[in-house]
């Protein structure tokens, strides 16, 4: 048989050219495919690649252990923002990890002293503490104590019995139940409480830092002064501990006969504050302090550039204000004193210091050239005496008796002839008035 062959057709078939080619674009979309899926899904880790090799790449985020050691070396500094930034980092790394919340809650708690919006802080960190771990006792101390230091210390006791249902040999726990139980006087509980704390663990500065407050209720003020120094000494990174033993250093220079030693104590208290600003320079508390501390020595215009220094740094510093316009009045500028007053009053609203009231109405007196100056005075120290309760308007208490000097001045001014024979307040027999606690 023979084949006929067409030659005007190619030697090839078309058909298996055209199945060839399409096999091999599918092939090259499938690669393209995915390679492209592969670069979505790896962008994060190819970014940083290319970042590296040009070196532009961000530095790697630590991990929570290292942010925690990174914290505790800024606590230790005494730059308790920085620490409670790295701790706050740690913790959301480890939520769970009891060992970081209650460092963290417990630097919340001394930046409470500066700012108490902390505190709330501290309280959500300590239920997240329990949460964790219903059987670590740390929680309910972080927990118990803050609540006491944010007003609700019934709120606070029941958490602390709770946490020594959990563990009675935590240290912390007997301090947070002391401080609470002195906040609504049960005097003798929060001794036996602070003693416990202090029996348990000898070494923790918070347990005699508390003890020293109810030391002091009962009139122990030579013993509290030996804790807080003691505390100081265990941990010298804590801002309050300063602030607390040279409230104690001043007030025992106020009621000491001893004349050279109320100036080494007075000495001692500034040493005390100028120490806080090395640590913290922008503390506008301790340039209050200072400016209080100098004043009370009698150096009215030193006194008065701390303060000033004070409202520089924080303007809505009611107490700072109300502290610079004594000074300025002390130095008969009155003018100057009246502004700084105003001021007192415009950033503490109705809560402000009553110095803002009572010394302001003074100033206007000794400025009264005028029936309107000396209507202003009358008006304020009338408003003065209205803002002292009842029973402590008494002659021991030298607010109401300045106030009501005032006012009798004012009867008597030979430029205020309009007030002459208005009648004053009387003052009413005295009661017994409570021990007054330490401040900072």
């Amino acid at each position: 048989m023979q084949i006929h062959r067409d030659y005007s057709q190619p030697f090839f078939s078309g058909r298996r050219r055209k199945r060839g080619t399409w096999r091999w674009l599918i092939l090259y979309v499938l690669l393209i495919g995915g390679f492209l899926f592969f670069v979505d899904s790896q962008f994060s880790r190819l970014q940083m690649v290319a970042l590296q090799a040009v070196g532009q790449a961000p530095p790697p985020t630590p991990f929570a252990s290292e942010l925690a050691t990174r914290g505790m070396e800024r606590y230790t500094a005494g730059n308790l923002l920085d620490a409670a930034n790295l701790f706050s980092q740690a913790v959301s790394q480890q939520p769970g990890n009891v060992d970081y919340l209650y460092e963290y809650g417990r630097i919340l708690l001394d930046l409470g002293g500066e700012n108490v919006n902390y505190y709330a802080e501290a309280i959500a960190v300590g239920d997240q503490a329990i949460s964790a771990n219903p059987n670590d006792p740390r929680g309910y101390a972080l927990k118990t104590r803050a609540l006491d230091l944010s007003g609700s210390p019934e709120q606070a006791i029941p958490v602390g019995q709770a946490g020594l249902n959990v563990d009675r040999n935590f240290a912390p726990l007997h301090a947070a139940l002391s401080s609470a139980y002195l906040s609504i006087d049960r005097y003798d509980v929060a001794l036996q409480e602070a003693e416990e704390a202090i029996r348990l663990d000898p070494n923790d500065p918070t347990s005699r830092r508390i003890y020293s407050y109810s030391l002091t209720w009962v009139g122990r003020s030579d013993e509290a002064i030996e804790q807080l120094e003691q505390a100081l000494a265990l941990n010298p990174n804590v801002a309050g501990t300063y602030f607390e033993l040279a409230s104690q250093y001043r007030v025992q220079a106020q009621r000491v006969e001893d004349s050279m030693l109320a100036v080494e104590r007075r000495a001692e208290a500034i040493a005390l504050y100028e120490l806080v600003l090395a640590m913290q320079p922008e503390n506008a508390r301790a340039y209050l302090r200072l400016c209080d501390a100098y004043f009370e020595a009698r150096e009215n215009a030193r006194a008065e550039d701390y303060c000033q220094e004070a409202v520089n740094i924080n303007p809505e510093y009611a107490a700072a204000w109300a502290s610079l316009g004594q000074s300025q009045y002390s130095q008969r500028n009155y003018e100057s004193a009246i502004e700084s007053f105003d001021q007192c009053i415009a950033t503490g609203n109705d809560d402000h210091d009553i110095r803002c009231d009572y010394i302001r109405g003074l100033a206007h007196y000794y400025l009264a050239d005028t029936p309107e100056e000396c209507q202003t005075a009358w008006e304020v120290l009338t408003q003065t005496v209205n803002r002292i309760s009842p029973e402590a308007r008494v002659d021991t208490n030298p607010v109401y008796t300045n106030t009501v000097e005032g006012l009798r001045l004012i009867t008597v001014s030979s430029n205020c002839t309009g007030f002459q024979g208005r009648a004053l307040p009387t003052a009413i027999p005295p009661t017994a008035v409570p021990p007054t606690p330490i401040g900072g």
